[in-house]
């Protein structure tokens, strides 16, 4: 009887462990086993799709493969639910089509949404292929800055971790992040030249918990920008530039805007780029609340105006500039922030006289102009900041009415 009792129970440990091994390895989604070629010809869209149904359909942690190889898709939505935490290795090369005619959808190449615990990871590359695209940008001529496809957007997903990818020549932003909530972004690169109009690398916008930290970003915009209702980013250890530096806005320009609050941007290198850290809000905007920004140990090389508050942002030049920002800016802290301007404005604190900046502070401040045309001053219009520590320029060198 006891020799019976050994043998089925040893029979039940083999057969649980074979269903754990089995059901291990049925986790797993090749989006190969789906029918992706990876040949850089065939559209795989349809075939990574079908392994993202069944992924997202399993009752246990699954993981689509994306393995190497060159995979033309097609407009792609990773939409959720999912069933349980869903993890999609990225080892290979996504290329958009070259003509956006050619897309299924205008506003974005690759969209995840309504998802939770989402995890990208590897060291495969989003290429959006944009070369074209920016010749057919409109955004400065008509204003009209919609009609180009985002290359990744990121919307309504929980407790999500991106990690190690790489995006290239988006046609328009690089990564959109709207109404996320815990996301980090860890160790992505995001590339496109400097000529590329609009190539944002990160923009978030309704979105609290988020965190960009390891990033190497070079583009034709802000390498990350930040728009309203985000609360409690962080942007720390990021290169920026070339590009547009790492800006909070542009702010003001929409109806009902949410505040923007919490922002800490630390420990960063920003290079060859046409600003450094700024916040911006148009003149003439809406109501709106921007408070408790902080920008800490900044190293700037070869930067046009490494400090900036504009709040006559105006970038198409089609404002009404007697009228005010209603932008209220309160509790920004600049500090341990040293480097080298292309311009002689190093600080330029340009605040709104309907609603003049709060608390502004300038601390351990070092810019040094490197042209020819004098030595490096800052700029202040209704604002008084408080300084502590040596501050390089002198704080307010020049004031002004606007």
């Amino acid at each position: 009887m006891s020799s019976l009792t050994i043998s089925t129970s040893s029979t039940f440990i083999i057969f649980f462990f074979l269903c754990l091994i089995t059901n291990g390895l049925a986790a797993d989604f090749h989006v190969k086993r789906y029918g992706a070629k990876a040949n850089g010809n065939s559209d795989d869209s349809q075939a990574i799709m079908r392994a993202w149904k069944d992924a997202c359909m399993s009752r246990k942690a699954s993981k689509v493969v994306i393995s190497g190889g060159r995979y033309v898709v097609n407009s792609m939505k990773f939409k959720g639910p999912c069933m349980a935490p869903i993890h999609i290795q990225m080892e290979g090369r996504l290329e958009a089509p070259l003509n956006i005619q050619h897309m299924k959808s205008d506003d974005n190449w690759i969209i995840f949404e309504y998802i939770n615990a989402l995890t990208i990871s590897g060291k495969g590359i989003f290429d959006g292929r944009g070369s074209l695209a920016w010749k057919q940008n409109q955004c400065a001529s008509s204003g009209k800055c919609d009609s180009l496809p985002i290359s990744l957007r990121f919307y309504s997903l929980n407790n999500t971790v991106i990690r190690g990818i790489t995006s290239t020549d988006s046609k328009f932003f690089h990564m959109n992040v709207h109404n996320c909530r815990n996301m980090t972004l860890q160790n992505i690169i995001i590339n496109a030249p400097g000529v590329s109009p609009n190539t944002d690398g990160i923009h978030i916008g309704g979105s609290s918990g988020v965190t960009i930290s390891n990033a190497k970003i070079e583009t034709g915009d802000d390498c990350v920008s930040i728009g309203d209702g985000s609360q409690q980013i962080t942007v720390e250890k990021v290169t920026c530039g070339p590009g547009h530096g790492i800006s909070i806005g542009s702010l003001g320009k929409y109806k009902n805007e949410k505040p923007v609050s919490g922002v800490l941007v630390r420990n960063c290198t920003i290079k060859n780029t046409m600003f450094g850290v700024r916040i911006k809000t148009w003149p003439d905007s809406t109501l709106g609340i921007a408070t408790n920004m902080h920008f800490d140990s900044i190293v700037m090389k070869n930067v046009g105006t490494p400090i900036l508050i504009d709040q006559q942002y105006c970038p198409y030049g089609k404002c009404r500039f007697k009228i005010p920002s209603r932008v209220a800016i309160s509790d920004v802290g600049f500090r341990n922030i040293v480097g080298t301007s292309t311009t002689r404005v190093a600080v330029k604190l340009v605040c709104s006289r309907g609603y003049p900046c709060k608390n502004v502070k300038l601390s351990n401040i070092n810019l040094r102009y490197i042209g020819t045309n004098g030595t490096a001053i800052s700029e202040c219009s209704n604002v008084k900041p408080t300084i502590s520590g040596r501050v390089m320029p002198p704080p307010c060198t020049r004031a002004f009415a606007i």
